[in-house]
């Protein structure tokens, strides 16, 4: 018997929740939302057209991005033809995860870049990109929408100081922002992004495409299946034949009856894609006391680990008796069969159209970010204040408030490729078993561009455990009077005074004492 007999014909079992997902799915219909959506809408979020009417470029993109991808694979041949061997992409958040993925994903094509991605302030991993990489011999990639992303501002200007010649260097950036008329100044490329459309929904645009071209990524495939994603999700498909909607009922269906923890089940091969869906689902809708918490990386578990408060989607990867034995005791489970990586173009085009709609259901406003800049103005604060030190508190005194119902967010300032990482991986699920929560683990300052609107904005129902590493150097930041292990610093202070500010129960903890904690 295939052990996923209790899914759908379209890979879904609602289990507890069937009732609630019905409903969501009617609600949908009746609101013709697939309609108004496509239409651009705005009134099916909000009456106010702020933040949305501006944010559904992304649409169109499947198109639009055919018809710029002779540009783009100029572009990436002419790097390779001017003697480069590695591509650094510097971002953050919407400029970095889908790069990430592409490079985690798919191999280095012939005569290509080899590609990399640097999204932290950490000083020793910004030691580490400058002792393994051949400087001479790489195109540094600044990407941010809004142009003015402190992070990569500060790389960029490194990077700037040791290098310097335009050649190696590249934007992409919305219209005339700063990062583009520093690009222009110093005469390297810009490439101009469509300017409606979010950071979290702009994978298939240069900010994916151009560092994936330049890896030789098959970014013109990728959109191909992506537009067959499009073509599925349109208003002329019936609802239940509808990708977009299906999985938009599960989604929100399971939410508004408890179960808000998504736990996203993936292949080693596709693990990357995962952070790339934790972002869109926990900025898109962690705000006015609701939202999604996802779950990404956690090893898959017996049920009994499990509360009711949980649902899971699993992307690629056969069949499987772990996930066939969640959804025998009830669990919702969704299971999405990826047969080959380039099917990540529709994944990605379906998960925008999924959680645009299931913002609809939760009543919020999937496209705007409004407690992102609390943490921005709190790290300011800290950082004119000098980063001062934050004094640490009892782990067990911060565990001790954990309840059924929360989840615990580990959030560790490290550097992204630090043993120190692995061994939090182990924390995490000895913490799972340990208090029967969901443990989330994000590596700062990256999750502020994550996660960190779900933290704030969302429901109350985290506890925060930050670590932070030490530094045995702080490599000045050209043009500014800190260096970068001070940066980092202040954006830890910052985001912890923020969460303190949001009334959610956090505090930071001594490295050490929460490493032995696992096992």
């Amino acid at each position: 018997m295939n052990p996923l007999h209790k899914l759908d014909d379209a890979g879904q079992s609602t289990g507890a929740v069937e009732a609630n997902v019905a409903e969501v799915a009617t609600e949908l219909v009746d609101r013709h939302a697939v309609t108004r959506m496509w239409d651009r809408d705005h009134t099916l979020w909000q009456a106010d057209p702020t933040d949305v009417a501006d944010r559904l470029g992304w649409l169109a993109m499947p198109v639009e991005m055919e018809e710029r991808l002779d540009q783009i694979e100029d572009a990436a041949a002419s790097a390779a033809g001017r003697g480069l061997t590695h591509a650094l992409l510097l971002g953050m958040g919407g400029s970095s995860l889908f790069p990430l993925v592409l490079a985690e994903t798919f191999e280095r094509a012939d005569e290509r870049l080899e590609l990399h991605v640097l999204d932290t302030v950490d000083p020793g991993a910004l030691a580490r990109i400058a002792e393994t990489l051949p400087l001479d011999r790489t195109l540094f990639v600044a990407s941010s929408k809004s142009g003015t992303t402190a992070e990569t501002r500060s790389l960029l200007e490194w990077f700037w100081e040791q290098v310097g010649e335009p050649d190696q260097f590249a934007a992409i950036t919305d219209p005339d922002t700063p990062l583009a008329k520093v690009a222009r100044q110093r005469g390297f490329p810009v490439f101009t992004n469509p300017p409606d459309i979010g950071g979290r929904y702009s994978a298939l645009t240069y900010f994916g495409l151009l560092p994936g071209a330049l890896m030789g990524a098959p970014v013109g495939e990728l959109l191909h299946r992506a537009g067959r994603m499009a073509a599925a999700t349109a208003p002329c498909v019936a609802a239940e034949s509808n990708p977009g909607v299906r999985l938009a009922a599960f989604l929100a269906g399971a939410a508004l009856a408890g179960r808000d923890k998504l736990t996203l089940v993936l292949p080693d091969e596709l693990a990357a894609f995962g952070a790339w869906v934790e972002q869109l689902v926990a900025e898109s809708t962690g705000k006015a006391g609701t939202g999604i918490v996802p779950v990404v990386g956690e090893p898959l578990g017996p049920p009994a680990v499990y509360g009711d408060d949980r649902m899971f989607v699993v992307i690629g990867g056969d069949d499987d008796e772990r996930v066939s034995a969640l959804s025998d005791v009830g669990h919702p489970v969704a299971v999405y069969r990826v047969a080959d990586p380039v099917d990540l173009g529709a994944e990605v085009f379906r998960w925008e159209v999924a959680i645009a709609l299931t913002g609809v259901a939760l009543g919020i406003n999937p496209f705007d970010q409004p407690d992102v800049e609390a943490a921005k103005d709190a790290a300011r604060r800290a950082l004119a204040a000098g980063a001062p030190d934050v004094q640490r508190e009892p782990l067990d005194a911060l565990l001790a408030q954990l309840r059924p119902g929360d989840y615990l967010a580990i959030q560790a300032y490290v550097d992204p490729a630090s043993p120190v990482v692995e061994r939090l991986e182990r924390v995490r699920v000895a913490l799972r078993d340990r208090y029967g929560v969901p443990v989330t683990l994000g590596v700062g300052p990256r999750y502020l561009h994550s996660t960190g609107q779900l933290h704030k904005g969302g429901p109350p129902t985290g506890v925060f455990v930050q670590v932070v590493a030490d530094d045995h150097e702080d490599p000045r930041i050209p043009g500014e009077d800190h260096g970068f292990a001070t940066l980092k610093r202040a954006q830890a202070a910052g985001d912890l005074m923020a969460l303190r500010e949001a009334g959610r129960r956090a505090g930071r903890v001594d490295i050490d004492e929460l490493l032995d904690a696992g096992p």
